[in-house]
């Protein structure tokens, strides 16, 4: 049984910095794609990053060039690396897997999901 737990969620200041981890409990980590989406009050969950077994990577538009997504293969761990936070950045993050796919950026594409970690951003 996969299981994904994020963590590093929390409150911060705009313009302030946080990583968020999601430890994934699959025997072949390293053959899974991995993604991070987000979903604000009111709104549609939306891609935030993913990342394929290969190592190659997108990001959602509004993400690009203050985010980072990596992963470590030998912790079986994801990484979002978020910079420049912005109010808008208030979501919860959601982490995802899938088998041997690319870094697609539809939620349909994802096999299995977390529960979710806060990110609450403050002006």
């Amino acid at each position: 049984q996969v299981q994904l737990v994020e963590s590093g969620g929390g409150l911060v200041q705009a313009g302030d910095s946080l990583r968020l981890s999601c430890a994934a409990s699959i025997r072949t980590f390293s053959t899974y794609a991995m993604a991070w989406f987000r979903q604000a009050p009111g709104k549609e969950r939306e891609i935030v990053a993913a990342i394929s077994w290969s190592g190659g990577s997108t990001y959602g538009d509004s993400v690009q060039g203050r985010f980072d997504i990596s992963r470590d293969n030998a912790k079986n761990t994801v990484y979002l690396q978020m910079n420049s936070l912005k109010r808008e950045d208030t979501a919860i993050y959601y982490c995802a897997a899938r088998k041997y796919g690319v870094a697609g950026s539809s939620e349909s594409q994802y096999d299995y999901w977390g529960q979710g970690t806060q990110v609450t951003v403050s002006s």
